[in-house]
């Protein structure tokens, strides 16, 4: 059985369809010259076990997308299923990277703040850097990982975010 197939889609087309595949969430975190940055994503990917290798896409049109490209890292939150607050949190854009950190329990990281109650906490270095249209992805090589509880994860389906 096949749906409406759509030749010539748009961005919003295409944000539709991927809006209905379930997407895991996380934070990103980064810190340049003393100035701490975040944001959510759920594009983030395992790439390589050997070596390990994992990828972000960022915004051209985030906050947070100058100051991860000049830090040279960054550091991941893999939320928890009851992260949902959190997730919002650093979802929103035009807050002031100050403010961006009240309210939120974080611990510090080699390469950017870590999200507490997490799943589980990842430290990159970024190891290549690839223009995608609006987007930028960068290939961190995973520096350190860290296990959080063993509870369900989160992810954004239909503009929502859900435990799985």
């Amino acid at each position: 059985m096949h749906g409406h197939i759509i030749e010539r889609m748009t961005g919003e087309e295409l944000r539709e369809v991927m809006r209905r595949f379930p997407a895991p969430v996380a934070v990103v975190t980064t810190e340049v010259d003393g100035e701490r940055f975040g944001l959510t994503v759920g594009s983030l990917v395992s790439l390589s076990l050997e070596p390990q290798f994992v990828g972000i896409s960022i915004g051209k049109d985030s906050s947070s997308h100058e100051p991860i490209r000049r830090a040279g890292g960054w550091a991941v939150s893999l939320l928890a299923g009851s992260q949902a607050q959190v997730a919002q949190h650093f979802a929103r854009s035009g807050i002031p990277p100050v403010a961006l950190w009240i309210g939120v329990e974080v611990r510090d990281g080699s390469r950017g703040p870590l999200v507490e109650g997490a799943l589980g906490w990842l430290e990159c270095r970024t190891a290549s850097v690839h223009e995608a249209g609006d987007h930028t992805v960068f290939i961190g090589e995973v520096e350190s990982i860290e296990l959080g509880a063993a509870v369900e994860g989160l992810v954004y389906r239909g503009g929502e975010y859900h435990p799985a």
